[in-house]
């Protein structure tokens, strides 16, 4: 009987082989691993009868840094060899530029030390999103993956609700926002996170119907419905009807500047007439005589304050997130103590402002509004016009649209900013490269 002969390049070929379901698991588990430490975080359910929003703003948290670089790390060595020409493209002007002036900030920072701190988070956070959708190899691994992880969170949210009300539920006791008792806010810190994350679940599972995967597609789109309208959040509910609407005429408008029309001009007036209004006198008279409480739930007074802080330092800012819960609020005149214990303004653009200036608002601007608008007409135009381009735009749009009353904005590992990156980098990604079907 002969021996069985096996040459070196059989052999590294059956290693080959015998590697793939390997790291096909790996992949799997790497992005739905991922999506649920943004969306469900290290720290779920967390008890607010003693919750203060000050603790929550030092950046110090040693694991969620740790534990973020070593992911950038893994995706690098994952996504580097198979996808350089993808990482490559990400080497824009618009995101050169904004990256450019953030470090600028960094140096005139008034507190370099937490700019940098937090800079490098935001860093290791943003690298692990942009290669996180160039890990499926084609469409139907990545509309499992977005399934099953969105499943698992919504089940997350709804055994709290049941099993755990005071962990998953507001308060009346709690301490902060007494008033929001009885809205749910599953796995998050807030009401308005759960809307907002709801909202964005609703295109995914629209997504998932329109590819294909129909039970899913339901399960989501039911679940976070039902979970969106007990958490009371407006400003999503109302939000999340405006992008469905709207992005369903974009096969009946064609042209790049149709496009900008219709999906930025409610952009543009839902500044106006929020910080807007705070500003000038003619907006604030326009604003009074609408149907809608021209407080907005007190962030007025919030606005008030960040533009008279902002007038101060109006080109460099007070560096990157370096305003907010830090040394930079002092001195604080009576009636305004609230201030120091504030986390944002709530609007994005604001808060970018005071962080980086009136140069890193523009910049900004360009990078995340400008450039995935063209990134959408691109992608659109050059044949992937598919459901996946379409819920990448509404993610992104909806996103827009909540920073005008939600500040999220470069905020690290926030849920909502980093949905919302999965959205501009998808959008980037199908502008310049083919799906794989």
């Amino acid at each position: 009987m002969s021996d069985l002969c096996v040459t070196t390049d059989s052999r590294a070929l059956l290693a080959d082989i015998a590697r793939r379901p390997v790291m096909d698991i790996v992949r799997c588990a790497l992005f739905i691993g991922i999506l649920l430490l943004v969306w469900i975080s290290l720290r779920p359910f967390e008890d607010l009868s003693g919750f203060y929003v000050g603790e929550v703003v030092s950046g110090k948290d040693a694991v969620l840094y740790g534990l973020f670089g070593v992911l950038m790390v893994a995706m690098l060595a994952l996504t580097l060899r198979d996808n350089l020409p993808a990482l490559q493209s990400l080497l824009t002007p618009a995101f050169l530029l904004f990256a450019g002036w953030i470090c600028v900030t960094v140096v005139l920072s008034s507190d370099p030390a937490t700019s940098l701190r937090r800079l490098a988070l935001s860093v290791f956070v943003i690298a692990v999103t942009a290669t996180l959708l160039l890990l499926p190899k084609s469409q139907g691994e990545l509309m499992r993956w977005f399934g099953i992880a969105a499943l698992v969170l919504l089940v997350t949210c709804y055994l709290g609700v049941f099993l755990a009300p005071h962990l998953s539920i507001h308060q009346a006791t709690d301490p902060q926002e007494p008033a929001l008792a009885g809205n749910w806010r599953g796995v998050f810190g807030h009401k308005n996170v759960a809307a907002a994350m709801m909202a964005m679940l609703i295109f995914l599972g629209i997504y998932l119907m329109r590819a294909g995967g129909w039970l899913s597609g339901i399960a989501v789109t039911g679940l976070a419905a039902v979970f969106l309208f007990f958490t009371a959040g407006k400003s999503a509910i109302v939000l999340c009807v405006a992008v469905l609407m709207l992005t369903s005429l974009m096969p009946v408008i064609r042209s790049r500047l149709g496009r900008a029309l219709l999906l930025l001009t409610p952009l543009l007036l839902l500044n106006l007439f929020s910080v807007g209004a705070v500003m000038s006198d003619t907006l604030a008279a326009i604003a009074d005589k609408m149907p809608i409480d021209t407080s907005f739930t007190g962030r007025a007074d919030i606005w008030a304050f960040a533009l008279e802080s902002l007038h101060q330092r109006l080109w460099t800012g007070y560096g990157f997130e370096a305003f907010w819960g830090t040394s930079a609020i002092q001195n604080l005149q009576e009636g305004k103590e609230w201030a120091g214990y504030a986390s944002h303004s709530h609007n994005g653009y604001l808060d970018t402002a005071l962080g980086t200036g009136l140069p890193g608002l523009v910049l900004l601007i360009a990078a995340i509004v400008v450039k995935p608008l063209r990134d959408f007409q691109a992608a659109d135009l050059g044949g992937n016009d598919t459901p996946l381009t379409l819920l990448f735009l509404r993610i992104w749009l909806f996103g827009l649209y909540l920073s005008s009353m939600e500040s999220f904005f470069l905020d690290r590992a926030d849920t909502i900013w980093v949905t919302f990156l999965i959205g501009v980098f998808g959008l980037h990604y199908l502008a310049r490269f083919r799906l794989r079907s």
